[in-house]
């Protein structure tokens, strides 16, 4: 891991194509990494997640190259690397998986998903709503509370529509992203045990995404 955040932390500082292309042997290196991790994350989310053991590396990983042509900013290359874990349809299905932010300084283990359809995201608020005591049960457990204190990004600034305004716990269907995350340091990152410990983050949010994947296969039936 050591090596893939220092190439990360160099990339950002010189994200240009002749760089790159100078130093693609570091990138290669760095690739073949990322995908042994990769596999053992896979294997570790199948442990708790039969359905994750149908997912490749492939269907879990991103290229490094950015997407320029509708964005200001025109540098060539990610300065981070995303494993998102997604069973059993991987990355490009709009359900809740489990997400490994890789990037200096601001590296992240998540659960959930962002960018869902606005018809999934109202689907999801009324589940809440209409089961909001089982909702309570899974956010405010101890080890998911702990793991994960903030639940949502990208929040709505009342409350949705359908939703009453007056309603004790409106602030859980603010989100249009229904995500959690837990930083890890750079040390953390390092250390030897980070797929069991980031392994264990992600069995303990199961819950959590199970309560919302239902939701999302019910209005996809």
């Amino acid at each position: 891991m050591k090596k893939i955040l220092k190439f990360l932390e160099s990339l950002a500082a010189n994200n240009n194509r002749e760089w790159f292309n100078n130093h693609k042997e570091e990138y290669l290196e760095v690739k073949n990494e990322i995908e042994v991790l990769t596999q053992k994350l896979i294997n570790e989310v199948a442990a708790f997640d039969p359905d994750a053991a149908y997912l490749g590396v492939v269907d879990c990983t991103y290229r490094i190259y950015r997407d320029t042509r509708f964005s200001l900013d025109k540098t060539p290359y990610k300065t981070h690397i995303g494993i998102f874990i997604n069973p059993p349809m991987g990355k490009k299905s709009n359900r809740m998986g489990y997400y490994l932010h890789i990037e200096p300084g601001r590296s992240l283990a998540a659960v959930g998903t962002i960018c869902l359809p606005s018809k999934t995201v109202t689907a999801i608020r009324r589940s809440i709503y209409d089961n909001v005591d089982e909702y309570l049960d899974i956010i405010n457990e101890k080890e998911f509370h702990d793991a994960f204190p903030e639940i949502g990004e990208n929040m709505v600034k009342t409350a949705p529509k359908g939703i009453p305004r007056d309603w004790e716990y409106v602030a859980l269907v603010r989100p249009r992203d229904f995500v959690a995350s837990h930083p890890l340091s750079d040390k953390e990152m390092c250390s030897s045990d980070l797929v069991e410990k980031t392994g264990k983050l992600f069995s303990i949010a199961k819950p959590f995404n199970d309560f919302i994947n239902y939701t999302i296969d019910e209005i996809s039936d």
